[in-house]
């Protein structure tokens, strides 16, 4: 008598779950059908059935990696107001995601960059960055919209390279310069005396 497959609707969200925890410990190049089988603890058949090639199950990591950062910023009600500045929300916004799991934001980067690499990954990809800018046109105009994506990936991913550290009040005043939005006004040191004018 024939054994019953057992009812499984999960396996694949496991087996995706699987594939990024892979590559947040070993890397891109440590992930195979065999490495994830053995993580998600299914059957190395099952990841080839879900997912035909390493490229697919690559797809399906990054688009369910993207969601990370991309969620924050469509949930924020900072940014659901319309007359609001945009500056000091999103480097805040920044703030929270690069202070919270930095394995987490390194491997989305990780699959972020691996489409250089991998042309499969590249619609996905762009999908992020289609979807953040999207967000960010509605407050402002879709030029505008993707150089403050283009600077909020430069500054993560120096942070990220250097092992530096996430500086907000930089990064506000850079997206503040990009926004064209009025920089606030430098506060003096009440201990300072007043500078004084000489004349020459």
């Amino acid at each position: 008598m024939a054994r019953a497959r057992r009812h499984d609707p999960e396996r694949r969200e496991r087996i995706v779950d699987a594939a990024l925890r892979v590559v947040g410990r070993s890397g891109i190049a440590g992930l195979s059908h065999r490495t994830v089988a053995a993580e998600a603890d299914v059957p190395l058949g099952s990841t080839t059935y879900h997912f035909a090639s390493l490229d697919e199950l690559l797809v399906a990591a990054l688009r369910q990696a993207n969601e990370g950062f991309g969620r924050q910023l469509r949930e924020s009600p900072a940014l659901a107001e319309p007359d609001a500045p945009l500056a000091a929300p999103l480097a805040r916004l920044l703030g929270e995601w690069m202070g919270g799991e930095r394995t987490g934001v390194e491997l989305e980067y990780e699959l972020y960059l691996a489409a250089l690499r991998r042309p499969a990954l590249r619609p996905v990809a762009a999908e992020w960055t289609e979807a953040v800018v999207a967000t960010l046109a509605a407050r402002t105009d879709p030029a505008t919209a993707r150089a403050v994506v283009a600077l909020m990936d430069g500054i993560c991913l120096q942070v990220l390279l250097t092992d530096g550290t996430y500086d907000e009040e930089h990064a506000r005043e850079m997206l503040a310069r990009v926004l064209n939005e009025a920089p606030k006004a430098p506060v003096r040191d009440s201990s300072e005396p007043p500078t004084r004018s000489t004349d020459t």
